[in-house]
This record gives structure tokens, C-alpha cells and sequence, in this order.
């Protein structure tokens, strides 16, 4: 999956109702890569790993707990590609994520959800990048420790 079928789903996917947390998001997503293939949904993984830890950086989540700044992370990532390529270009803008506590952990399960119904079985995945808060080095470069 490239990032551009990435957003193009998640796009697709976005209900029409506010959805800041993702909670119709995230089954939509879900139903369709389960209907699809085990490559999509482990390229939807790769993308959305890659996204969150682009979202990683010291600027975003100096204040936040790991969880917190994941699930708020999440949440930019939910709100589609024009709003995450925007708080990469003005990292200001995270901070109403963070400050009204706008959380999208269901879009974290997604891709594990939609391979146990894809598939019948349990998904131990990895991904060439971790979304866990702080993994992103460079992004956290110059830190106080």
C-alpha cells in the first residue's frame, strides 16, 4: 500500500458525522481491509506506523504521557492527510489535539482487527517503525532527559 492509497482509505472510510476519536473510523477501516488482502492490511500497517512515528517529535508530545501523545497522535492521523501534512508544517496545531484530549486509540487496532477476521488468526506484527511514543530518535534529538 503506498501512502497515498493510505490517505485515499482513510478518506473513503471517514464517516460524514464528526468523528474526532475515530470510534466509526476505525470499524470502516477495519471491514474493508478485512474484505480485502493480508498485504493491504499489512501495507496499512507499514503506513500507519510510519505516520504516527513522523508525528513523534519532541515539539508535539513534550508534555503528554506515552499513551497520551500516542492516542493524540492517532488523532491527526485520523483526521485525514490535509490536517497531518498541516501539524507537520505548523506543529501548533497539535497542541488543540493535546489540549482538548482528542484520542483515536481505536485506529491503532485496526490493522490487528481487520487480520484476526481476514485471516482466523492472531497478529504478532512489526512494522519498519514503531508508533510507540519517544521511538522516533531524531524527532526527540536535543531533548532534556
Amino acid at each position: 500500500m503506498t501512502e497515498d492509497d493510505f490517505w485515499r482509505l482513510i478518506e473513503d472510510c471517514r464517516p460524514t458525522a464528526s468523528d474526532p476519536e475515530a470510534e466509526l473510523l476505525a470499524p470502516a477501516l477495519t471491514s474493508r481491509l478485512a474484505a480485502g488482502s493480508v498485504s493491504a492490511v499489512t501495507g496499512f500497517a507499514e503506513q500507519l506506523s510510519w505516520a504516527l512515528y513522523r508525528l513523534d517529535r519532541r515539539e508535539y508530545g513534550g508534555e503528554l504521557s506515552g499513551d497520551a501523545f500516542l492516542y493524540t497522535r492517532a488523532a491527526v492521523v485520523a483526521a485525514g492527510r490535509r490536517e497531518f501534512e498541516g501539524v507537520l508544517a505548523t506543529p501548533a496545531r497539535f497542541r488543540s489535539y493535546a489540549a482538548e484530549f482528542v484520542w483515536a486509540e481505536p485506529l491503532l487496532y485496526v490493522p490487528d482487527e481487520a487480520y484476526r477476521l481476514l485471516t482466523g488468526e492472531e497478529w504478532d506484527r512489526a512494522t519498519r517503525h514503531s508508533y510507540e511514543s519517544y521511538s522516533n530518535a531524531e524527532g526527540w534529538a536535543g531533548a532534556d532527559g
